[in-house]
């Protein structure tokens, strides 16, 4: 009689390190750095250009951490903006971090503290890394390091423009473009990625009725309008599949 030895079950291969994990967060980080790095820069010399104390950038920086918004709070500041406009453009251009929760792999940060900053520190960049993430590879501490490094390029480079802002000897024409060229590039990469003509048709049509309508607050009506008007395009695609099952 021929006996069969059992077979020893593997070992589970041994989970990647913290520290590792931390590294590749970094590096992770790496790509979206070079354009929050001299963004960074911009909202620096803006501050300083715009006559405003030279701390408003790390604070900031620190207390809202939104690219695209903090280089917008700035001409907003400038000008004293009243507050409830500035409340009220804040929620309208920040609203789309709404619905980057629901993807957002917030179910790994166990930790109260840790998920509270995740939260805080779920910027475009952020998102866009860990999205071209698998799944199998995305880990708490590989996220937070990302995150930290990204908001480390936000600081360190308001805080260099501000450097460079106090040492130049006149104000840099053109500047204040760095948020619109910013929308304009990123709206031109979406544009070339998906083919999306429809979308930026309207995106026109609502700047344009914006500046016609209510000149003084253009950014904010045309934002409103922009979303209304896809969600009437989201309404009228969803239905459009439902018809066509019934008719045929």
């Amino acid at each position: 009689m021929q006996y069969v030895l059992p077979r020893t079950a593997k070992a589970p291969p041994a989970p990647t390190g913290r520290r590792r994990q931390i590294a590749a967060g970094v590096r992770d980080s790496f790509s979206a750095g070079l354009g929050i790095f001299p963004l960074g820069i911009a909202l620096g010399l803006l501050i300083i250009q715009a006559g405003l104390p030279w701390w408003l950038a790390p604070a900031l920086s620190l207390a809202a951490f939104a690219g695209s918004l903090e280089l917008l709070l700035v001409g907003m500041m400038a000008t004293v903006t009243p507050l409830a406009a500035v409340a009220l453009t804040v929620l309208v251009v920040n609203f789309r971090h709404v619905f980057y929760a629901f993807s957002f792999p917030l179910h790994l940060v166990r930790h109260p503290v840790a998920k509270a900053y995740a939260v805080y520190a779920m910027i475009d960049e952020a998102y866009a890394v860990n999205a071209s993430l698998p799944e199998a590879e995305r880990s708490a501490p590989r996220l937070l390091a990302m995150q930290l490094a990204c908001e480390t390029y936000w600081v360190g480079g308001g805080l260099v423009g501000v450097a460079l802002g106090a040492v130049l000897p006149a104000p840099v024409k053109g500047l204040e473009f760095a948020l619109c060229a910013l929308f304009t590039v990123l709206t031109l990469d979406a544009f070339r990625s998906r083919r999306e003509l429809p979308s930026v048709l309207l995106a026109g049509a609502a700047a344009a009725v914006a500046l016609v309508l209510t000149p003084g607050l253009a950014l904010f009506t045309a934002l409103l309008l922009f979303v209304g008007l896809l969600l009437v395009r989201h309404a009228l695609t969803a239905t459009r599949p439902a018809e066509e099952a019934a008719d045929a």
